[in-house]
């Protein structure tokens, strides 16, 4: 196992870790089922597989089975919870009131306190921000945030989803009011979705932010069991699920263009997209989840297979953006042609 700095803190993560989403809730859930909704048994196939493999930085969120993906990682980690760096999330709707939901100071409190308690716990290593809250004040939000910092009930604090602007305003309130900074982002990136390149991605390697990766494999259509004749397994999520959103025509491109490298290397299709991430500038861990046991073992891979700068080329050929983000094109173009100097 690979383990990389996250952010600026001195704590060291592995360059793969475990994302839990497939752990828990309800089988006939229309989204918990649809993700995996594994019993007890199952998730702690999963959870060795990886701890086994080297991988030290376990994901999870509250609203992940609606409570019962905190509670599972919470009988099984035991006396292995000094082992692992925990990750957890908060803002998603967990009960029927108006304040069971969001990032109030409120709903900061009371969400810690029921972590803690589901994932028994008396700390979580990184306490997330699930997305953005538009209703409630960043102010109001990072001083709860710093509260529990400061109560030793959370070591450090990061988001999830959140915009560069958004990101880089919550990191301006810190400084000015002393608070407990953001040491992680958390966000979605793959070879079928690199809108993070254009902002997100540049403002974490600016600002030293840990960055998390979830979804790598675009939510598995990347996975290897899709081509342009749909999917070779009926039970894979993205056949139920068209989620993240992606251009289907680029896709099936990028996956064309996976196929001939996972050959070259004899290789799967999955591994090959997980290292072209794990390849990127500013990348510090890659989430992986399963379903099954040998599913895991198969990505994790990745960390063994190493990209040559032909494969590099021809990846970010067939899966670059047609149009160029603005003002980014118009930056590099007076960089290029008016700031360095002439030969």
């Amino acid at each position: 196992m690979e383990y990389r700095q996250l952010g600026s803190t001195g704590v060291y993560v592995s360059a793969i870790s475990l994302g839990t989403m497939t752990f828990g809730g309800p089988p006939d859930h229309p989204i918990w089922g649809l993700v995996g909704a594994l019993p007890l048994e199952e998730s702690d196939k999963i959870l060795g597989t990886a701890l086994d493999a080297g991988v030290n930085l376990i994901d999870t969120a509250d609203g992940y089975g609606d409570g019962e993906c905190e509670e599972i990682l919470g009988k099984l980690l035991g006396s292995r919870r000094s082992d692992v760096v925990l990750t957890t999330k908060l803002a998603s709707r967990m009960g029927p009131g108006p304040n069971d939901v969001g990032l109030s100071r409120l709903a900061v409190m009371r969400g810690l306190e029921n972590s803690l308690r589901r994932l028994n716990t008396d700390y979580i290593d990184l306490y997330q921000i699930h997305t953005f809250d538009s209703l409630t004040a960043l102010e109001e939000t990072l001083t709860a945030l710093d509260d529990a910092v400061r109560q030793g009930k959370v070591r450090y604090i990061g988001a999830s989803n959140l915009t560069a602007w958004q990101t880089m305003k919550a990191l301006g309130i810190s400084e000015r009011r002393g608070l407990a900074r953001f040491a992680a982002l958390e966000s979605y990136y793959s070879l079928a979705g690199r809108d993070i390149e254009a902002e997100i991605l540049p403002m974490a390697r600016d600002q030293e932010l840990g960055h998390l990766i979830y979804s790598p494999l675009a939510g598995g259509l990347l996975s290897g069991k899709f081509d342009r004749n749909g999917a070779a397994d009926a039970s894979a999520r993205r056949s139920k699920a068209d989620r993240p959103p992606v251009d289907r025509d680029r896709a099936y491109d990028i996956i064309d263009c996976l196929r001939a490298i996972a050959e070259r290397h004899n290789s799967g299709v999955a591994r090959v997209a997980v290292a072209w991430v794990l390849a990127q500038p500013g990348v510090t861990s890659v989430i992986l989840g399963a379903r099954r046991p040998e599913q895991l073992a198969e990505t994790l891979g990745a960390l063994e297979l190493e990209l040559t700068e032909q494969d590099l080329a021809e990846l970010d050929a067939v899966s670059s953006p047609v149009v160029p983000a603005y003002p980014r094109y118009m930056q590099e173009e007076y960089l290029r042609y008016q700031r360095l100097p002439q030969s």
